[in-house]
């Protein structure tokens, strides 16, 4: 999961993974929606792969990215588990208030 971190860390691989959640892209398609150039674009996507977070298809001349869900799965498992300990620490605070509200 850190590979995933670090990667998601970088805004525009952000924005190409927020592009490639609606469905696959070839590289011109990202480069024309994020207005990047194609070779930082390029760096980006290997940066991703890399990762593990996209899986290319070569179709033709074009290569078309795609997001992989495994890695995604497993940092919503994680977040959840995050998410889990806080609402049961903000619960506690609540309480904490409550008690205090009631002995004014």
């Amino acid at each position: 999961m850190e590979a995933t971190l670090r990667a998601l860390a970088e805004p525009n691989r952000r924005h190409i993974v927020e592009l490639l959640r609606d469905g696959p892209r070839s590289v011109n398609e990202i480069v024309e929606s994020l207005e990047l150039k194609q070779q930082l674009v390029s760096k980006h996507l290997q940066s991703l792969r890399e990762a593990g977070l996209v899986k290319m298809q070569p179709i033709a001349q074009r290569r078309v990215y795609a997001l992989r869900a495994e890695p995604f799965e497993e940092l919503g498992a994680w977040l959840d588990t995050v998410r889990r300990v806080w609402d049961e620490r903000l619960d506690e605070f609540d309480n904490y208030l409550q008690v205090m509200k009631g002995e004014e």
